[in-house]
């Protein structure tokens, strides 16, 4: 082997040995800060969702654009702040007439009277809870241990809440100077395109905050029915609580139907299990139906691309991939369509249907 072909050899290795040891360096980087990774991702999703809101109120009336972005998310912050208020003041009172009447409760229950005395009767519950009373008063000192770390929770929860609002704050503040930068940067050729993926973009997340919320409203909506029809007292709190539920991924939907069947079967047994039925069907319908249907149309993706994103992205980031699944789906095709290769970004050919809604042009003379 000649000098010239080891050192070409020698400096291939070399390539190949940075290459892995930059991978590994960024894979490191971001294991190591994936906490602020995630807070800033979260952060940058809804400060796309709130920009057009900025955007046209900066536009319309005010000029400033840190008063239009304060007062866009002071908005929703109060929004939010009336919609717990509205969930915990009515949940409050009823946990206050709940301790009161407590002690009666339990001893209705332990003498199998009641409706949670005779829940507990025909379960076997009771009978399980007298034979086995030193054991579940082991497990609740066991539970009490754990104080510290769920105090540490909460806080983290807190700090990485603030965090998110700070960061989303910033983000729409000075998304008109970023992206100012970035076409000054990519020149006039690129600018226009780069502003109808940045339309696009926001058009994909705003769409699927629109249609998830849609669905939650569904689902608070025929959950009020059923417990009204059954007779399970504060059915709308309950349904708010289960609309508010639904907003998680996943196991939101899950959550809901717990509380709507604890107080349906704290009601009656056949409140309960008409409930719990209820949400069994209504889950089906939601995961495969309505959430395909809705957010295929908000978000402009095809039902079976939604369907298989959210699998797939719950699968491999849990919440959060089942949180930013669809809109990520949608940046995606925006991307394909824009820099993919030609064949994906040709309009597709007129249907049957767009020849006959197209109007017909001047006959041909001769």
């Amino acid at each position: 082997m000649s000098d010239t072909d080891t050192r070409l050899t020698a400096r291939r290795t070399l390539i190949v040995i940075g290459l892995v040891l930059a991978t590994a360096f960024a894979l490191a980087f971001v294991y190591a800060t994936r906490r602020v990774l995630v807070w800033a991702v979260v952060a940058a999703f809804f400060a796309v969702a709130l920009k057009p809101l900025v955007d046209r109120l900066q536009r319309r009336f005010v000029r400033r654009r840190a008063l239009a972005t304060l007062l866009v998310f002071l908005a929703a912050f109060v929004t939010l702040s009336i919609l717990i208020a509205v969930i915990l003041v009515p949940l409050l009172d009823e946990l206050e007439r709940f301790a009161e009447r407590a002690p009666e409760l339990l001893r209705d229950a332990r003498a199998g009277r009641g409706p949670l005395g005779s829940l507990l009767e025909r379960t076997g519950a009771l009978r399980y809870v007298s034979g086995h009373s030193d054991q579940l008063r082991d497990f609740g000192d066991r539970l009490r241990q754990p104080a510290v770390g769920v105090l540490r929770g909460v806080v983290e929860t807190v700090a990485g809440l603030v965090t998110v609002i700070v960061l989303a704050y910033l983000m729409v503040l000075e998304a008109p100077r970023f992206i100012r930068g970035v076409l000054v940067a990519a020149g006039d050729g690129q600018a226009e395109r780069l502003r109808r993926v940045g339309r696009e973009v926001s058009r994909s997340v705003t769409g699927y905050l629109t249609g998830n919320l849609l669905i939650s409203v569904i689902c608070g909506l025929l959950t009020f029915v059923v417990l009204t029809l059954t007779g399970v007292p504060f059915a709308a709190v309950i349904g708010l609580l289960v609309a508010v539920a639904d907003l998680i991924p996943l196991v939101g939907a899950t959550l809901g139907a717990v509380i709507a069947a604890g107080a349906g079967f704290v009601h009656s047994p056949t409140a309960g299990i008409v409930v719990l039925v209820f949400f069994v069907v209504y889950q089906q319908v939601e995961n495969h139906l309505l959430q395909p249907l809705i957010l295929s149309r908000a978000v402009r993706l095809n039902p079976l691309t939604v369907l298989v994103s959210v699998l797939l992205a719950a699968e491999l980031a849990g919440l959060l991939g089942a949180l930013l699944a669809i809109p990520a789906a949608g940046i995606v095709q925006t991307l394909l369509r824009e820099y993919g290769p030609s064949r994906l970004r040709a309009t597709p050919p007129a249907t049957a249907t767009d020849q006959r809604r197209r109007p017909a042009g001047p006959a041909r003379q001769g």
